[in-house]
C-alpha cells in the first residue's frame, strides 16, 4: 500500500494534477465550482513544487559513486544494466526480454471510450555494472522515470508498455548497502578448534606434516606449529568467504528519501525536475491571484 502511495504521489507531482482540477472547475460552469477547484490547486501546487524542488536538489547534489568504493548509505550510481543470473524478464504484453517493465491494457467500449482493463509492473531485481563492480538493484518502491514507451492497438485493445532493457545505461539514486560479509558470523578461535579436531581424526597426515623429529608424537613445540598453521588456513578461508559473500544492493531508503531509477542522465533528470518545480510555483501564484477575482464573481457566492 505504501509503495502504491509513493508511486501515485510521484506521478501526481510530475503529471500536472492541477490541470485536472482546472478542467473540473470549467466543467462545473459556475464561479463557486471554479473557486473551490482553484482553492485546491493552490496547496497542491505548493506541495508539488516542494517535492519537485527536493527531487531536483537530490539528483544535482548527490555525487556519482563507484560500486567498488561507494560508502554505505545514500548514493548515486550510473552503469550498464544486466539481467540477474543472466536470465532477463519477458514483458507479458510484447514478449520482449527486459530488465523491468510496466504495462497497461485498455479496451475500447461501445461509446468509443478507452477503459483500463489490466495493468502490471515487474518487481524483479537486476544488476547495475559500472566497471568497478556489480550492484543488485531492487526496484521495489522506486520512482521509475523511463523514456522507452511503446503503444500499439490490437483489435479493440490498446497496449502501452515502458521498458528498461539490457545493456542500457541506468541511473539509480537510493540506499546503497553491502550485505553478506558484514553478516557472516566468523570466529577464528572456533574455526581453528574445529580444524584441529578434524586434523586429529587423520593422525597419520598430522604427524607427517608437524612431527619434525619423527618420534611418532607431537610435542608442545610441534603442536604449537600445527596450531599456527591452522590459524593461517582459517584466516585465509575467512578472507575468501568475505570476498565471495559481498553483495552490493541498492534499495528503498528507510528514511523516506527519494529512490529513483531512470534511463536518463542525471543532468537531464535534474533539469526535468527543475522545470516541474517552476511549473508548479507559477500555478501556485496564479491560483492566489485568481482566488479574489473568482470570489468577487456572482456577489462573492
Amino acid at each position: 500500500m505504501l509503495v502504491s502511495l509513493r508511486r501515485g504521489y510521484g506521478n501526481l507531482v510530475t503529471s500536472g494534477g492541477q490541470l485536472i482540477l482546472l478542467l473540473i472547475g470549467f466543467q462545473t460552469e459556475s464561479a463557486f465550482g471554479m473557486f473551490v477547484c482553484v482553492a485546491l490547486i493552490a496547496p497542491l501546487s505548493l506541495i508539488a513544487w516542494t517535492s519537485a524542488f527536493r527531487r531536483a536538489r537530490a539528483v544535482a547534489d548527490t555525487p556519482t559513486s563507484k560500486v567498488a568504493s561507494a560508502a554505505q548509505g545514500y548514493a548515486e550510481l550510473i552503469g550498464s544494466g544486466r539481467a540477474l543470473a543472466g536470465t532477463p524478464l519477458i514483458s507479458p504484453v510484447s514478449q520482449l526480454p527486459c530488465l523491468w517493465y510496466r504495462y497497461t491494457v485498455e479496451r475500447k467500449t461501445s461509446d468509443d471510450k478507452w477503459v483500463q482493463e489490466d495493468k502490471g509492473e515487474s518487481d524483479a531485481s537486476f544488476i547495475l555494472d559500472d566497471g568497478s563492480g556489480e550492484c543488485i538493484v531492487d526496484p521495489e518502491g522506486a520512482e521509475m522515470l523511463v523514456t522507452r514507451k511503446d503503444t500499439w492497438n490490437q483489435g479493440d485493445r490498446r497496449y502501452t508498455q515502458w521498458l528498461l532493457i539490457e545493456h542500457q545505461t541506468l541511473y539509480v539514486l537510493g540506499q546503497f548497502s553491502t550485505r553478506g560479509s558484514v553478516d557472516l558470523d566468523l570466529s577464528i578461535a572456533e574455526d581453528v578448534k574445529q580444524l584441529l579436531a578434524e586434523w586429529k581424526t587423520r593422525p597419520t597426515e598430522l604427524l607427517n606434516r608437524f612431527d619434525l623429529d619423527k618420534n611418532g608424537q607431537l610435542d608442545l613445540r610441534e603442536w604449537e606449529l600445527a596450531r599456527t598453521q591452522a590459524k593461517r588456513e582459517v584466516a585465509t578461508n575467512h578472507r575468501e568467504l568475505s570476498a565471495a559473500a559481498e553483495l552490493h544492493v541498492m534499495h528503498l531508503p528507510g528514511d523516506g528519501r527519494l529512490y529513483l531509477i531512470s534511463d536518463l542522465a542525471p543532468k537531464k533528470l535534474a533539469g526535468r525536475y527543475r522545470l516541474w518545480s517552476w511549473f508548479h510555483i507559477v500555478i501556485f501564484f496564479g491560483a492566489l491571484v485568481a482566488l479574489p477575482f473568482l470570489r468577487g464573481m456572482e456577489g462573492g457566492f
